[in-house]
């Protein structure tokens, strides 16, 4: 936001630290750790070690469901990779599809758990893993994510119209945002992300020939209204 700093600074990413032995309560009890979760770019995992590995599967289950698109990994006494830690470009969506265009894909699993309404009758395969591990998960956490993906073109104008009044709306409940759109009148991706109120795009590679012009955004937040995102951003298709 700042000129003079961002000449000598660069917004690389968001680490947080999750303490497995005490992060269900803090979870439970503590909206600010949700946020830290939805916020993060890389997830570590710390004292794993005294926990049983039921509950840490359970943990890890829970935090990618509140949010896919951040990795994680269990540490132990901080022992981690220099490349895990800096230069991760959290924030600069283009360099991070340099290096591999196709990172979204990792939210795939992620985005049909959330796309499936989970019940206590429910077959789905991974609430039959969960139960069989001791790990049905019965928390709500308003912490959450949500991915809409689509092979139809955006209309550019339809779609900044929506985003411009949701992020008016809910911009503060809107932890982090990003994707990659299929947009009506260009050859090439165009680049989106956004944290709370800031929002921007940028120009991508062109789509390969033979590539499928697939959009798919991601959404992490608090408590956001997910029938009204994917309801707009559908009408906002050619």
């Amino acid at each position: 936001m700042d000129e003079e700093i961002a000449e000598q600074y660069l917004l690389d990413s968001i680490l947080t630290l999750v303490d497995a032995k005490h992060a269900t309560t803090q979870l439970n009890d503590r909206q600010e750790a949700r946020r830290q979760v939805g916020f993060a770019d890389q997830i570590f995992i710390s004292k794993s070690d005294l926990v049983a590995e039921d509950e840490v599967k359970a943990l890890m289950h829970r935090l990618t469901h509140m949010n896919p698109r951040a990795p994680q990994k269990a540490v132990h006494f901080g022992e981690v990779a220099i490349g895990e830690v800096f230069d991760l470009r959290g924030f600069n969506l283009n360099a991070k599809l340099d290096i591999d265009p196709d990172f979204l894909k990792a939210e795939d699993q992620a985005a049909h758990d959330h796309n499936h309404v989970h019940g206590e009758d429910c077959d789905h395969p991974s609430h039959a893993e969960d139960q069989s591990q001791g790990q049905h998960h019965h928390h709500d956490d308003d912490v959450k994510s949500f991915v809409f993906r689509s092979d139809k073109a955006f209309s550019p104008a339809k779609l900044e119209d929506f985003l411009g009044a949701v992020v008016n709306i809910y911009g503060p409940r809107m932890l982090r945002y990003k994707g990659v759109l299929n947009m009506e009148g260009t050859d090439r991706k165009v680049i989106f992300q956004g944290v709370h109120q800031l929002m921007g795009s940028d120009l991508g590679p062109a789509w390969a020939e033979g590539e499928k012009k697939t959009s798919k955004m991601v959404f992490i937040g608090i408590d956001l209204p997910k029938d009204i995102f994917m309801q707009g951003l559908e009408q906002c298709l050619v």
